[in-house]
């Protein structure tokens, strides 16, 4: 199966939101939208009940929060595909994966680079994706470390189900190294949005990736 190019949506008002989903809702099937706290995520984006996307279209929110089970309610009332939440977050992510599942939701886990898989091993059953990160929190850009992909090796190992996404400094040049070693969605910032052409920058991606 081909890996997927998701287009990522980071605003911190609701003007460059709606302008942000315009620039991509042409195009994109999936879309992945940032929200941060300004704790977790130093900068602040718009709140969860700003959040909206457009019928026909599937939306995963990543979640940098420090205590974004505090949340759960409204983030499960916009009935995205799938919520991430971050291995470094506080609180009890089982309960909300149970809760998160129960309502037909999935639920994901994002490893920021100094975090191993190894610790959110005890919960792999609970979990639908991992999300590698590797951009700067809150902020279009950062570099791919093509280092991390060692922990895409191991998780493909130990569990093979789990869908692996990709975040932080997608571009032509790195995105069929990272499909070609295993990672099933590439979460893709300033790439697209930042272009002049968004649609043209999407389609290239497609066209590199396996």
């Amino acid at each position: 199966m081909q890996t997927t190019i998701c287009p990522t949506v980071l605003a911190e008002d609701p003007t460059a939101y709606k302008a942000q989903i315009e620039r991509i809702v042409p195009f994109a099937a999936r879309m992945h939208i940032d929200l941060t706290d300004g704790d977790f995520g130093p900068s602040k984006t718009i709140a969860p009940d700003e959040v909206w996307w457009p019928g026909g279209v599937r939306a995963d929110l990543h979640v940098m929060y420090r205590r974004p089970f505090e949340h759960s309610e409204i983030f499960l009332d916009l009935m995205p595909q799938l919520i991430i939440v971050h291995a470094e977050a506080e609180g009890d992510f089982a309960s909300f994966a149970r809760k998160a599942h129960s309502r037909g939701v999935e639920v994901g886990v994002a490893l920021l680079p100094q975090t191993s898989p190894e610790l959110i091993r005890d919960v792999f059953d609970l979990i639908d994706h991992i999300l590698i990160f590797s951009g700067n929190l809150g902020h279009f850009g950062g570099q791919a470390d093509l280092r991390m992909l060692t922990k895409i090796k191991h998780i493909k190992k130990v569990a093979p189900r789990i869908e692996l996404g990709w975040d932080g400094g997608v571009n032509e040049h790195n995105a069929k190294a990272l499909s070609m070693s295993g990672v099933d969605v590439l979460n893709v910032g300033g790439f697209i949005q930042k272009a002049d052409n968004p649609a043209g920058a999407y389609e290239k991606l497609k066209e590199t990736v396996i």
